[in-house]
């Protein structure tokens, strides 16, 4: 598809959109399903004081729990899915912003359970599950309950917060609604002149250009247009952040890091320790910096040519191709693995495909339960959109094999299991591609490929990890947040990464956390991504080296789900994710990339 016009939602054939009639048929049945579950809600609340009459009446709540939040988790995917492909849609926005009413609403209804089952203490709910049939399965969410009693209020102030859920994203709404619907860019300009539209789902693109007047023209028009709305984004983000501070002070956590990382039963030492493995590595960053200015031969390389093409023709992928691709990349999984992963691709339009105009940014995969595990993303034809398909396709399979084999309770497993599925994919396929095709400049491209995943995974989430940490001590400590402060402190940790081998602008830099509203509203979210990248590398470098086990073991992580504590589920699938020594392979990873790199450019 081309980079310089995107059409509108409506001209993008049916075949290459998300499948949303297998959700709704219409919006008129969502209306239906989201009156439906609002009307539940007093028969929940009729529950409250009663859950320690017997375990069957524990097993009654937990049922018609688990019954409505199902149908509510499929009324707020319709719209919010519906929203990021088509955030001009008023509409669906309208819809989508009644859906995170109505989860707040069920949230506060609910919110009386957790601190009546544990005024029952564990140990008689643990009993229980021996005596309820229906209860066996609640083995490890009361685990789970146990570790966060500490910090579980009691029922009024847990309805307080849970009514305050809706207003309290008021922030992260703001700030995406600006960058996916009201920012306006300039269109950027090639070296002949001609004029091409910046937008969410054609800057990656544009950044990758070979005509390097095209790649600033869209790189200052894509951070100008960020930098115009900085003091309102700012505003937004310190909102966001006040939001996370006083949620954690409320429930009682000494900070904002230790609520975020408690809540996914993490410990604080493993952000900390990829903290300090990544600046340990920064010379890599550097050395690849060097190669990439020799490669484009240029006195000076700027953040518009970190991305630049380094091949005279970039190899041309169409959709079909990267399923094929993905498939074979994939094939050590097993038959059943490929087979259900192409259906989803090609038959069942699991995948919301190319660009259009009002499309969100980046790419994600998202369901419900009873309902395929859906992808958006805008698929551009290149090894880069290849990549992304795998990466998404790795989060999907994984929620496939959890709603297949586990119950409702288990069903979501969180980021940090979530992004070692997708990485995975990635690392093998990867491997796959740079095996199967020898061509120097397939090569290269594949192993540009790799590094702009390390890029954003190994440099820009770090960097972003760092902002947020630092962030969240400051309102920690009573200090303010400002456009001006933000964006020098986000150039200074964009700058450790590019050291001397590349000229910062630091005004357009500095305001590169303003287009991460998708993970900055999320409290602690993008440290996730250096340790799945990490820990994906650990195990699909055991898959392709053929380790005995290592493909059971890999395939009953993927069934896990939430039946395990993150880190255990992870060194059952063979790594140990409370070491350095996985984020320290993964940079030996990247290193070798870098090496051979070198080598293919040395010798063109």
């Amino acid at each position: 598809m081309s980079s310089r016009t995107l059409s509108a939602r409506s001209e993008v054939p049916k075949q290459h959109r998300w499948n949303a009639e297998s959700v709704f048929p219409g919006w008129n049945d969502w209306e239906a399903s989201f009156a439906s579950v609002g009307a539940r809600f007093p028969d929940l609340a009729e529950f409250k004081g009663h859950l320690g009459d017997s375990p069957a009446a524990l097993a009654d709540w937990l049922e018609a729990a688990e019954d409505v939040q199902k149908a509510l988790s499929r009324v707020v995917f319709y719209a919010q899915m519906t929203t990021a492909c088509d955030a001009l849609d008023q509409d669906a926005v309208a819809k989508a912003d009644r859906a995170r009413g109505l989860a707040s609403r069920a949230a506060a209804t609910t919110s009386f359970a957790e601190p009546e089952m544990l005024a029952l203490g564990i140990g008689k709910l643990q009993a229980w599950t021996s005596e309820e049939p229906r209860l066996a399965i609640y083995g490890h969410y009361l685990e789970r309950l146990a570790k966060k009693a500490a910090h579980v209020r009691s029922d009024e102030v847990e309805e307080v917060l849970s009514q305050s859920l809706d207003p309290m994203s008021a922030a992260g709404q703001v700030h995406s609604i600006l960058a996916n619907a009201d920012l306006r860019f300039q269109p950027a300009r090639d070296s002949a002149g001609n004029e091409h539209e910046v937008a969410q789902g054609t800057i990656d693109a544009l950044l990758r250009s070979d005509d390097r007047s095209l790649r600033k023209s869209a790189y200052e028009s894509y951070h100008d247009a960020h930098l115009a709305l900085k003091n309102t984004m700012a505003n937004a983000l310190s909102g966001g952040i006040k939001r996370d501070v006083y949620v954690a002070r409320v429930r009682r956590y000494p900070s904002s890091l230790d609520a975020a990382l408690s809540a996914g039963h993490v410990p604080t030492s493993v952000f900390h320790s990829m903290l300090d493995t990544y600046r340990k590595n920064l010379g890599t960053w550097h050395r690849y910096w060097a190669i990439r200015k020799k490669a484009l031969k240029l006195d000076s390389l700027h953040p518009y040519d970190t991305r630049a093409n380094l091949t005279a023709e970039e190899p041309t992928v169409s959709y079909e191709q990267a399923v094929e691709w993905i498939a074979e990349g994939l094939a050590p999984l097993g038959d059943d693995y490929v087979a259900i992963l192409r259906k989803g691709s090609l038959e069942e339009r699991w995948v919301d495909i190319y660009p259009n105009k009002g499309k969100r940014m980046g790419a994600f995969s998202f369901g419900a339960p009873g309902t395929h595990p859906f992808i958006m993303m805008s698929f551009k034809d290149d090894v880069f959109s290849l990549s992304t398909l795998a990466h998404e396709l790795g989060h999907s399979m994984h929620s496939y094999f959890t709603k297949r084999d586990q119950p409702y309770v288990y069903s979501g497993y969180g980021l940090f299991m979530a992004e070692v599925a997708s990485n995975f994919n990635q690392a093998m396929v990867r491997a796959h591609l740079l095996k199967s095709n020898s061509h120097p400049d397939f090569q290269i491209a594949v192993i540009e490929e790799a590094m702009s995943n390390f890029y954003r995974y190994f440099y820009i989430m770090p960097s972003l990890a760092r902002f947020e940490l630092e962030t969240h001590e400051r309102v920690e400590r009573g200090e303010a947040l400002t456009a001006d402060t933000l964006n020098s402190l986000m150039a200074d940790l964009l700058y450790e990464g590019y050291g001397n081998e590349v000229e910062v602008d630091r005004d357009r830099v500095g305001i590169t956390w303003a287009e991460f509203h998708t993970h900055l509203y999320s409290n602690f979210y993008v440290y996730q991504y250096a340790t799945g990248i990490a820990g994906a590398n650990w195990l699909a470098q055991g898959i392709l080296e053929g380790k005995v086990g290592a493909v059971d073991n890999y395939r009953k992580f993927l069934s896990m789900g939430g039946s395990k504590f993150p880190l255990d589920g992870l060194r059952e699938a063979g790594v140990d994710m409370n070491s350095p020594e996985p984020i320290e392979r993964a940079f030996g990873v990247m290193e070798s990339m870098v090496d051979r790199l070198e080598k293919l450019v040395q010798s063109r």
